[in-house]
């Protein structure tokens, strides 16, 4: 391998990999939605893996990941692209790769636990990790006391997270279950995680955090299955 390959493999370990790929299959899975039928379309997205709470009830846990993944249309896509772009390299700088990676896996995960425990309706899009990401920096401001610049991002983004709950309120279309879930679950991510360069980390507390998130885990699913059966029963 010549120098200027392995240059280029250097730089592309070292940059935000992790969330240009997130981008990536984000993208790609977009362009297979409108060629199987198109992004609103319900079928479509029940195909590809949107949270559908029978579905789930009847063993297709996939749908507690892939709904990341998919977007109800074209603005729905770019907003959230946005935002992972400009916000998740800033945070993948910090926690690192892998890190940053399961920040953004698990608190999509809670996210849609969450919805699948509180919210009947199918649903899909990037938001319930994207809130994880933003309960993410909540936690850095206490993982690093006194940073400026982390201080401000903090500042900036619960200024949005308080826009966004807000006008999910009124907005019957958007899964605040979902967002409310990731939000909490990337809080305690964060904590169980904790980035490698932090003020103060300690081991015992990472793990109490990280059973903490388990445990909400197996609650949020006990609910949604109980809720599902309630339902059914009612109906039955």
């Amino acid at each position: 391998m010549d120098y200027k390959t392995k240059l280029k493999l250097q730089r592309w370990k070292n940059g935000p990999f992790i969330a240009y790929s997130i981008l990536a299959v984000t993208g790609v899975m977009f362009l297979l939605q409108e060629i199987l039928g198109g992004s609103t379309n319900m079928e479509t997205l029940v195909f590809l893996g949107a949270k559908v709470n029978f579905l789930i009830v009847s063993g297709d846990w996939y749908r507690l990941i892939t709904p990341m993944f998919l977007h109800i249309g074209l603005m729905h896509l770019v907003f959230n692209a946005l935002i992972i772009y400009f916000l998740g390299i800033q945070l993948e700088t910090i926690f690192g790769h892998w890190r940053f990676f399961a920040l953004y896996f698990l608190s999509g995960i809670a996210g849609n636990a969450t919805s699948f425990a509180f919210n009947s309706s199918i649903s899909a899009g990037a938001s319930t990790a994207i809130f994880g990401l933003f309960g993410s920096t909540l936690v850095l401001v206490k993982l690093y006391p006194g940073h400026p610049q982390i201080k401000a991002m903090a500042k900036n983004f619960s200024l949005l997270i308080i826009l966004n709950l807000v006008f999910g309120l009124f907005s019957p279309n958007i899964d605040m279950a979902g967002h409310v879930g990731g939000l909490v679950g990337g809080y305690i991510v964060t904590f169980a995680l904790s980035t490698p360069r932090a003020w103060k980390t300690n081991k015992k507390q990472q793990l109490s955090y990280a059973l903490l998130f388990v445990g909400m885990i197996i609650l949020l699913i006990v609910i949604g299955f109980s809720r599902y059966n309630s339902i059914v029963n009612l109906f039955s």
